[in-house]
């Protein structure tokens, strides 16, 4: 197997020295905020609202929930406040081997038995795989599935076939599908295969994109923002304390408002509604006019700006300060761990000197 050793020098940013002390109150902040999305996310009308906006294969309801749901948070002195939420979210298991926990290593490998409990064969699935940033992790999660007695390949998506009613990778037959591409809706020619397989049930894929939809378009943001249409649809007033506490004001960018939200630019972040790693994510503050005017033609949410606490590393002999962002790992609206991510520039990169997975420390 190749060795994860071998491929971490050419990821220098990938983890940092630095440690994040995080309050337990605010942990507890984090979660009950993972709590009050699920309640919503369980009502029909919260549904109905989301499916109706989304592609054709979101409703295409699965039998189950998914796998690594990331809740991406910045402290505050008014304590967490949510970013967004990743329904594929990187970085878990690099984070839990880095830092020596190994009880979060079982949660990962029970959750995914819970995904597929008849697992016995599955596939890490991703796009040119090895030319992925974090191929490292899968690496270690295959190494991690073979000691609990899974089989378990990398491929990209085009190396899966469908036939004798069954996904099939080479000689294998899958029972699950690990899947980190970023085409959510698996829309382009090399995903047909994986696609049709989730559609008919012939392999469990998590995460999905029935799960994308309710949790990781940023324009739910909006949603879980608005204080009254979450009253008009029945939200009991505590999950809506907890909403409004911790979701910053999430608004549409409509052309009709455009004047407007360019006026207000400097409070606001701007991001697309469905995209990943922070591509295409501006501050309003560092926003050309040009690159409003693209934001009016897409799909883009504008979020009231919550600046990202900051903590010293040591970076070539000089104390530096780097921005913070706090990552939970959550299954079934439950946390599993909480890593940090430390960089610096206007979105997380993974190139900043001093700066990568950080590990939390609750204090």
């Amino acid at each position: 197997m190749e060795s994860v050793a071998a491929l971490l020098p050419d990821r220098p940013h990938l983890f940092s020295t630095a440690q994040v002390e995080v309050s337990r109150g605010d942990t507890l902040r984090m979660a009950a905020l993972i709590a009050a999305v699920e309640r919503v996310v369980a009502l029909p009308a919260y549904r109905e609202r989301v499916l109706a906006g989304s592609p054709d294969i979101a409703r295409h309801v699965p039998p189950n929930p998914g796998a690594f749901y990331g809740y991406d948070f910045h402290l505050t002195p008014q304590g967490p406040k949510l970013i967004e939420i990743n329904t594929n979210a990187g970085g878990g298991l690099l984070a839990a081997r880095r830092f020596g926990r190994a009880d979060v290593e079982q949660a990962f490998v029970d959750m995914f038995r819970s995904e597929c409990p008849s697992l016995k064969a599955l596939a890490i699935v991703d796009e040119a795989p090895g030319k992925q940033y974090l191929y490292p992790e899968f690496l270690l999660f295959k190494d991690l599935f073979a000691q609990h007695g899974i089989e378990a390949c990398i491929c990209a998506p085009e190396d899966l076939m469908l036939c004798h009613g069954g996904l099939w990778h080479d000689e294998t037959r899958l029972d699950l599908v690990y899947n980190r591409i970023t085409d959510f809706p698996l829309e382009t020619h090399g995903n047909t295969a994986l696609r049709q397989a989730y559609l008919d049930g012939s392999v469990v894929v998590t995460p999905h994109p029935h799960g994308h939809a309710l949790y990781a378009d940023k324009r739910n943001l909006v949603l879980l923002s608005d204080d009254t249409l979450l009253a008009g649809w029945g939200v009991d007033a505590e999950t809506r304390r907890v909403l409004a506490d911790v979701v910053p004001r999430t608004e549409l960018v409509r052309p009709d408002h455009a004047e407007d939200l360019w006026a207000r630019r400097k409070g606001l972040f701007f991001k697309p509604a469905t995209g990943y790693g922070a591509k295409a994510a501006y501050r309003g503050d560092k926003m050309t006019r040009r690159v409003f005017e693209e934001a009016l033609a897409g799909d883009t949410i504008a979020q009231e700006f919550v600046p990202p606490s900051v903590v010293e590393a040591e970076v070539a002999g000089a104390l530096t300060g780097l921005k913070v962002d706090v990552r939970c790992y959550a299954y079934r609206g439950e946390v599993q761990f909480i890593a940090a991510r430390l960089w610096q520039g206007q979105t997380t990169n993974f190139r900043t000197p001093g700066g990568g997975f950080a590990e939390v420390v609750i204090a």
